[in-house]
């Protein structure tokens, strides 16, 4: 199998997650109010938005993703499990994948040159998922050990790039990043409950303030944004 997205590397998704220290997580209970949340989120900053596969006619939702977003974002697929599922998203125009875990859908993305955002806690299971050809490595769930935790996790695996995912809001996300995060996963946080039909404004002014705290971020810290 090869991707028809293949102008979308590993090395290149990497280096823009690196800049952008975000990406939206997209999960509800209707796909057409999912596609219009993640081209709203994009339309207000955010390059990187992942729909999951949970969400009903979530393929559907990324074919409209992919059509309309603004130059310079990227759709992904979120809880990519199987062979088939990658298939069928690369069909439908997805960049990326993300796992939630251990799938067998990592080695088999990977072997056709797509992005994987792999799912991980342990770091027997982070050390394993970039020996299957992870571009990155989802930590999740987060909020079960923290900062703290990443940081113990990063300690014998500096060179593997983490992204923060579960019980991250605007409160936490600055203390994953100091922590060595290269970026933060945001669902709930961001999103509420815009994927299934809720109010789109106040999600643009949860988007505006997470795009606001990356910029301070990168400013303090004297690192590119």
């Amino acid at each position: 199998m090869t991707s028809p997205n293949s102008a979308v590397t590993p090395a290149g998704l990497l280096d823009g997650i690196r800049q952008a220290r975000l990406v939206g997580i997209v999960r509800g209970n209707d796909g057409g109010a999912a596609a219009k949340a993640a081209l709203a989120a994009m339309e207000e900053g955010f390059r990187y938005v992942e729909i999951a596969l949970t969400t009903p006619n979530a393929l559907e939702a990324i074919r409209e993703v992919r059509a309309a977003a603004p130059a310079g974002c990227l759709v992904g697929a979120g809880t990519v499990l199987s062979q088939a599922d990658v298939e069928h998203v690369t069909a439908a125009g997805g960049q990326f994948i993300v796992t939630p875990s251990l799938a067998p859908s990592i080695s088999e993305a990977a072997g056709a040159g797509i992005p994987v955002l792999a799912g991980a806690l342990t770091p027997s299971e982070a050390y394993e998922a970039m020996e299957r050809g992870a571009t990155a490595i989802k930590l999740f769930p987060a909020s079960i050990g923290g900062p703290g935790y990443l940081k113990a996790v990063r300690d014998p695996f500096p060179d593997i790039p983490f992204i923060a995912v579960g019980g991250v809001g605007l409160d936490e996300a600055a203390g994953y990043w100091e922590a060595g995060a290269i970026a933060v996963g945001l669902g709930g946080p961001l999103f509420g409950k815009a994927a299934s039909g809720g109010d789109l404004t106040d999600m643009r002014d949860r988007a505006r303030s997470f795009l606001g705290l990356a910029a301070e971020f990168a400013a303090r810290t004297g690192t590119p944004s």
